[in-house]
């Protein structure tokens, strides 16, 4: 199953179609909604992966331009992460270790730096 969604996932790639970061993984296998990060750089560039995440997923939501980018205007939701997601994508997939902070609606929501 994992190699034929690997497949699939560079079938998509190839033919250039939109793909949307998500998980569908609820209760107790939440925990483990991080590893879609590790799967997904078996196939697509972190560039790739990152844009699933923000442009295509606010398309896929039908919110692009109000979600996904930083922009005037736009929610002022994001994280800071410890790290360099371009360099290596899974560190998204590992909060724990990488997060540092949460912004919602523009303000600080959660500083993981405070604790350190």
């Amino acid at each position: 199953m994992r190699d034929k969604g690997l497949e699939s996932l560079a079938i998509m790639r190839d033919a250039g179609l939109p793909m949307a970061f998500g998980t569908d993984l609820l209760g107790e296998l939440r925990k483990y909604g991080g590893m879609e990060f590790d799967i997904l750089a078996k196939v697509l560039s972190p560039a790739e992966i990152l844009r699933s995440v923000t442009e295509i997923g606010a398309m896929a939501c039908m919110r692009d331009g109000e979600i996904g980018v930083i922009a005037a205007g736009a929610r002022a939701d994001f994280i800071v992460v410890d790290g360099d997601p371009f360099a290596d994508v899974t560190l998204l997939g590992r909060p724990e270790e990488t997060l540092r902070m949460v912004v919602k609606g523009g303000r600080v929501a959660r500083d993981f730096m405070e604790a350190a």
